[in-house]
């Protein structure tokens, strides 16, 4: 016969005391998970409520300060330019002064005046005003990621206007950095695509970019300018992404091959070059965080518990300047290791692109004495094809943040292939010179220094800085004063 529970409690006390302890237990556990959900939703609503209704049209980050307070004060600090890792961070690097090889790759074109590391979003509109590369006439299409005035303007005149009309006629209209208005709505907050180059390439593969995840989004929001693009028609410049074959090299690189698009012709070589800009989010995608789901937000834009509110850090940075937040999330290795685990892939694969960069070095010289010595247009023509895509594939892994380390694999197949380009083209050079009675190496001149390399590809950089500082001084107050006239601007926020 089964004894019922009252019988088991009288016979056996102890019972009933653990029936009641683990009933109050149960009960207080379920009450801190009811609590919680109600906090959270609670917090849910004030977080997302508007205290002060945001325009549309309001470029300005201070507009979000009372509804955003926790977001606009961290996006402020990345006014900060001091954190410097080995190979990046946001402290001002000038890469041509660290290898000044740079100046011989990049003979006549405007790079090879000034090529700095970007100092962060907060400074975006004051460094592409000061550049060196900007005197040379751009269209307006080299504002499009500068600032939250662009969609404004985009609205106003329409994109292709946008795009083709001259970069210093938009100076009084593009004021504000890089900020709150490129990627949410202000209305709800909510993440959102602002620049439509991003959707239109996307939508020539047949994607729709409005059915993306939240997650897929959260890369997406990024990859509206970090990425690869060029300027599509000489008069037009309308800023188009060549992801129509693919997200690869090979794949960009055969994509302008077949519509005969270059950015410059090499001062010294000839060869007619692709420039990569900065293909983060293609070379991204092939790496392992981005397989595991991992989005660019996650390492870039960590999460923040203040107060039991948790929210995303606005100031946009290096992983590896708060280690512990970002890579320390999934990661259980110590700072230090996960640290020299970074370095040490990114030295492997600078060191790969320095020996791609000795290599190319060498074989635009080496061209530039072939033409010298009589070479032919059809005898030139492969080897200058293979510089092109030689340098091209060099600069599509130099070009993107992180020194490689978005995908380091792939970066080090891309540059092997690089290195076997750019051999390619000097072993046939090699013959050309042999047939035009030069023998032996070609020595290459002294560039052991930015002024060295600038003054071999014929440029007079006090010239330049000379006509730079009148545009800073003359021109730049002007526009400022116009803006300050017919458009709200933030104030600037010292670091």
């Amino acid at each position: 016969m089964e004894k019922t529970l009252t019988q088991i409690v009288k016979e056996k006390p102890w019972v009933g005391w653990a029936l009641f302890l683990g009933t109050m237990v149960a009960v207080f556990l379920l009450g801190l998970f009811g609590a919680s959900i109600m906090e959270r939703r609670c917090e849910s609503r004030l977080i997302n409520r508007m205290i002060t209704p945001i325009p549309e049209g309001d470029p300005r980050d201070i507009a979000w300060k009372d509804n955003f307070p926790r977001q606009f004060e961290t996006y402020t600090a990345t006014a900060d330019t001091t954190f410097a890792s080995k190979h990046g961070g946001s402290a001002t690097i000038d890469y041509l002064e660290r290898d000044p090889r740079l100046v011989i790759l990049w003979a006549g074109y405007a790079f090879s005046r000034d090529y700095n590391q970007g100092r962060g979003h907060y400074h975006a509109v004051e460094d592409v005003r000061k550049t060196l590369r900007t005197d040379v006439p751009q269209p307006g299409t080299c504002w499009t990621c500068k600032s939250t005035d662009v969609p404004r303007v985009m609205k106003e005149r329409g994109i292709a206007a946008f795009y083709r009309t001259p970069w210093a006629e938009l100076g009084p209209e593009i004021v504000n950095n890089i900020g709150c208005m490129d990627c949410h709505d202000p209305e709800t907050a909510s993440l959102r695509i602002t620049r439509p180059a991003l959707g239109e390439a996307l939508s020539r593969r047949g994607e729709d970019i409005g059915k993306v995840s939240f997650q897929e989004l959260r890369s997406l929001t990024c990859a509206q300018c970090h990425v690869e693009y060029y300027f599509k028609g000489k008069a037009d410049a309308y800023l188009a992404f060549p992801w129509d074959s693919g997200f690869t090299a090979e794949r960009m690189e055969a994509y302008y091959d077949a519509i005969g698009h270059t950015d410059f012709v090499h001062a010294l070589s000839r060869a007619p070059m692709l420039k990569a800009q900065h293909p983060d989010y293609e070379l991204f995608r092939t790496g392992i965080h981005a397989q595991r789901g991992v989005s660019c937000a996650d390492c870039h834009m960590v999460y923040i518990d203040q107060g039991g509110v948790k929210f995303t850090d606005h100031k946009i940075r290096s992983p590896l300047d708060d280690i512990s937040s970002s890579c320390m999330v999934c990661h259980r290795q110590s700072e230090e290791t996960l640290r020299e685990n970074v370095y040490e892939r990114q030295d492997k694969i600078d060191a790969l692109k320095r020996v791609a960069e000795d290599a190319l070095v060498h074989a635009h010289i080496e061209a530039k004495t072939a033409w010298e010595a009589g070479a032919g247009e059809e005898e030139m023509k492969p080897v200058l094809t293979l510089i092109r895509h030689a340098q091209w594939r060099w600069d599509w892994v130099a070009a993107a943040n992180s020194v490689g380390f978005h995908s380091p694999v792939e970066a080090a197949r891309v540059l092997a292939t690089s290195i076997e380009k750019a051999q390619e083209a000097r072993l046939s050079l090699a013959r050309i010179l042999a047939a035009h009675g030069v023998r032996g190496p070609v020595p290459v001149p002294d560039i052991s220094t930015k002024a060295k390399a600038q003054a071999l590809v014929g440029l007079d950089m006090p010239a330049l800085r000379m006509k730079k500082n009148l545009f800073l001084a003359r021109v730049i107050p002007t526009w400022d004063s116009l803006a300050a006239a017919r458009y709200r601007k933030t104030e600037r926020i010292s670091p």
